[in-house]
């Protein structure tokens, strides 16, 4: 039963499919060309745009800079792109810093691309910098050939026509192909195969062929479906015959579910044994986890031992005179200590959260004072042209609920990470209320993290990028352990970043108010501020003074400030108060970055000034407002008010430590401090020397040869004898055990080696009076 391939279905259907294959391609690669061409036409605009704005800011500082060398660099730079012919930097004073150019290529597809993009396009960008975005500083022209992209526009039409025409011929090879292979083929074999039974044909009705079908492959398969009537009798027999069949089988398939009901009783024993042996390695998994605890506590002690005498001898030497260059190598050497230090904790905290052994605890305490306190503890590595503001709502309550010791190193970390990446502009930290817990918020204006590296900085040892290891330092355990620490509390971290535009990390934890905010009295009188429009300061004074009742009135410094009367004069610009002091003899409040503070000789000609380093506390301002204000304009402020040194103590301390480093760093801070110490090598000569003379505090460590010191300790309680004598724990064991075995043994309090001067401060202004005596 041949058919003419004129008839056949397969043939009329390639026909038509490639007619209309053929016509719709062309189509569509006119298409998709002029799509190309109106999308080349705008990136030339947004790729030049592109590279003016990441040109914008190192223009803006050459033109402020007025520095011709760099422009050239920077002009130059910009003619490495195939499109730009002519770069010129000019300042705003019309000066030309920079002038390149180079030649256009030429081309026989010139004209064309001139034709469709132009020949040339000018653009320029009126230069300013960020925090004064009204001061122009010069504009940076370029001159782009289009060509470049013209040339690469043409080509990719080439290829697309080119492409069209190839798909439509390949369509045609396809389609013919397949209609007979996939159609025509297999319907005459089946109608061959269909024909041999077609020998007996009964009076069943048969089947009408479809108008227009008689001739090709869908008429031949009704004549043949209408042959196939006549077996169907047969195929039911068949059908029976199965159905016989399948019985036979289900009896066999019970005999094998049943062999497979014995195989499962046998896996399900060899199971059994398999928990037995899971539960054996289970508990040597928990013996190995112990024996890690132990030897991560061992490791803590022998590091932090020669830590705290290497640390504590370069800050006494950094006491004693030295020229420049030894105490900028001292500093250094002691700031790569304290980083060790800060690696070591957070490498144990982690530790901690693999192992399941963080503890938290569920006290009240004062979180404003809390991050106040840490974010002046950081200022001094805040860049100088950075500001640092710490910003509380003022209703935020006096204390709450929860783990102090991790939020300041929740705090702590954010803020170390925000003033690292951060060298100008602002770093704020914010805290408020939120949906029953605390939101702390802490923002900078520094580099920025790109989308992609967002999602991989909260894991361990992990940063944006190797370039950001290699520029900046660290280790990328900050922003884990702060991650961490956040889930275990039942909060949430989030970041919100853009890349050359800063980062907002946020904290919400849920931290129970537990006292409410202190009600402080209203103060009276006129205050006055200079500051930028858009500085921290100005955002401060504006969020705390009125809940004081002060209306306060912020200046900048192109204002008209000679009519000014006010009670106090606050202000972060020191060259501006010189010009201000002859026509304004009330207070001044100057807040100047960490150790930026103006010599004795300025203050004096500024006087009444009063100096206040950043950030600046609601305590401090407070103070500042209600002394000044109350006691009026005649009262003399000077430097020492606020800025006064440590408390000289008079008080005799017994240092029992066996290490003979540690003694000399121990009685150096002491001795700093005022004290007079006497040391004792181990618990045994500890109790001697109690017997025989008086002691304002012991300073105790806990690893010790004839008598470590929890057993000197328990002795020292025991005997009766000295019951309010304080006794401070010293030990290199970090871990939160080491401090509940310190204070069952006796011990009133606890300091983790390597300490600074300031904690040893903190502790004697906590356990020794100010009136101790010798």
């Amino acid at each position: 039963m041949d058919i003419k391939f004129a008839h056949r279905l397969s043939y009329k259907q390639a026909r038509l499919t490639v007619l209309v294959g053929f016509v719709l391609g062309t189509l569509l690669s006119l298409i998709q060309i002029g799509i190309d061409y109106a999308s080349e036409d705008a990136s030339i605009n947004r790729e030049i745009r592109s590279l003016i704005e990441i040109s914008h800011n190192p223009a803006s500082r050459i033109a402020y800079n007025i520095d011709a060398e760099l422009a050239q660099e920077l002009t130059r730079g910009l003619l490495h792109s195939p499109a730009i012919t002519r770069a010129q930097l000019i300042d705003n004073t019309g000066m030309v810093l920079a002038d390149v150019a180079r030649p256009r290529q030429e081309s026989s597809y010139r004209s064309i691309s001139d034709f469709l993009f132009g020949a040339n396009r000018q653009f320029e960008d009126r230069l300013y910098l960020t925090p004064m975005p009204g001061e122009p500083l010069g504009v940076l022209r370029l001159d782009v050939d289009t060509y470049t992209f013209g040339s690469r526009f043409l080509h990719r039409a080439e290829i697309t026509l080119f492409n069209g025409f190839a798909r439509s011929l390949l369509l045609i090879v396809i389609l013919l192909g397949l209609f007979y292979v996939m159609l025509t083929q297999p319907l005459v074999r089946i109608i061959r195969e269909l024909s041999t039974y077609g020998a007996h044909n009964g009076s069943r009705n048969r089947l009408e062929c479809p108008p227009g079908h008689a001739h090709d492959e869908i008429g031949v398969l009704v004549s043949v479906a209408n042959q196939q009537f006549e077996n169907m009798d047969t195929e039911i027999q068949q059908r029976r015959q199965a159905e016989d069949r399948l019985t036979e089988y289900l009896g066999q398939l019970e005999n094998i579910v049943s062999t497979r009901t014995t195989e499962l009783k046998a896996i399900n024993h060899r199971l059994s044994q398999s928990n037995k042996e899971l539960e054996a390695a289970k508990m040597m998994a928990l013996g190995m986890a112990q024996a890690r605890a132990a030897f991560l506590a061992n490791m803590s002690h022998e590091i932090r031992t020669p830590l705290n005498g290497l640390l504590g001898m370069i800050a006494l030497s950094l006491d004693s005179p030295l020229n420049t260059e030894q105490r900028q190598q001292l500093s250094i050497a002691h700031d790569s200590g304290k980083v060790l230090v800060e690696l070591l904790n957070d490498i144990l905290d982690l530790s901690k959260f693999d192992a399941g052994q963080l503890e938290l605890e569920s006290i009240p305490f004062d979180l404003g004072s809390l991050v106040e306190d840490t974010a002046n503890l950081l200022s001094q590595n805040a860049a100088p042209s950075v500001e640092l503001t710490c910003l509380i709502a003022p209703g935020f309550p006096a204390q709450v609920i929860g783990d102090p010791t991790r939020v300041r190193q929740i705090v702590s970390n954010l803020l170390s990470n925000a003033l690292k990446f951060t060298r100008f502009g602002r770093v704020d930290v914010r805290l408020g209320m939120h949906q029953g817990g605390v939101r702390i918020e802490v923002c900078d204006t520094g580099i920025g993290i790109a989308q992609e590296a967002q999602v991989k900085i909260f894991q361990p040892f992990t940063q944006a990028g190797a370039g950001i290891t290699r520029q900046f330092g660290g280790t990328g355990l900050g922003l884990a352990l702060t991650h961490n620490l956040c889930e275990a509390m039942c909060g949430r971290l989030s970041i919100s970043s853009q890349v050359g535009f800063g980062s907002q990390f946020c904290a919400d934890l849920p931290l129970p108010a537990c006292t409410p905010a202190v009600e402080l009295n209203p103060l009276t009188g006129e205050v006055a501020v200079i500051t930028g429009t858009s500085s921290g300061l100005a955002e401060l004074v504006n969020l705390l003074l009125p809940a004081w009742g002060l209306n306060p009135r912020c200046y900048t410094i192109d204002d008209d400030l000679s009519r000014l009367t006010p009670d106090l004069l606050i202000a972060d610009c020191p060259e501006c108060l010189f010009q201000l002091r002859p026509a304004i003899d009330a207070p001044i409040l100057l807040v100047t970055a960490y150790g930026n503070f103006m010599p004795s000789e300025e203050v004096a000609a500024l006087a009444p000034l009063q100096q206040q380093a950043r950030p600046l506390s609601r305590n401090a301002l407070y103070q500042i407002l209600q002394r000044t204000l109350r006691a009026g304009t005649d009262t003399v402020l000077d430097l020492t008010q606020l800025e006064s040194g440590p408390i000289a103590y008079r008080a005799r301390v017994l240092l029992v430590e066996d290490n003979l480093v540690n003694q000399l760093v121990a009685k150096g801070m002491l001795g700093k401090l005022g004290c007079e110490v006497i040391v004792a090598a181990h618990g045994g000569e500890a109790l001697k020397l109690l017997e025989g003379q008086r002691f304002d505090m012991v300073l105790m460590d806990c690893n010790m040869p004839v008598m470590d010191g929890y057993e000197a300790s328990r002795q020292i309680r025991r005997s009766g004898r000295w019951p309010e004598l304080p006794i401070v724990a010293l030990t290199a064991n970090a871990q939160s055990e080491e401090r509940e075995r310190c204070r069952a043994a006796g011990m009133n309090d606890y300091l983790a080696k390597p300490f600074h001067r300031e904690e040893l401060n903190a502790l004697l202004d906590l356990w020794v009076p100010i009136t101790s005596s010798l």
